[in-house]
């Protein structure tokens, strides 16, 4: 498939990238490739494929939920820098009010 310089100038308008001279005319050679790999595609006979959103119907491996025991509070906060009240104490980051 062809590709044109305004084809490749259109495309980067409309994706907001900016490209200098030296890159237009690589753009566009590369664009035309790939517009060209894909339209080859076309030619494949694909009558009897079905078709599917994945290539292998693999069933991923599952495990059995299980309830398991835990970290009692005292354990989990037990190398903690700072806690309190049973909770952890963490810097303050959000600041209250308006200016």
């Amino acid at each position: 498939m062809e590709v044109t310089r305004e084809d490749v100038l259109r495309c980067a308008r409309l994706t907001s990238l900016r490209l200098s001279e030296a890159e237009i005319e690589p753009m566009r050679l590369a664009m035309a490739q790939m517009l060209s790999h894909a339209e080859s595609l076309n030619t494949l006979a694909l009558d009897d494929v079905e078709p599917t959103t994945h290539g292998l119907q693999l069933l991923l491996p599952r495990r059995e939920d299980v309830i398991v025991d835990c970290f009692t509070q005292a354990e989990a906060l037990a190398n903690a820098p700072e806690h309190d009240k049973g909770h952890f104490v963490v810097p303050k980051v959000i600041q209250g009010g308006a200016p």
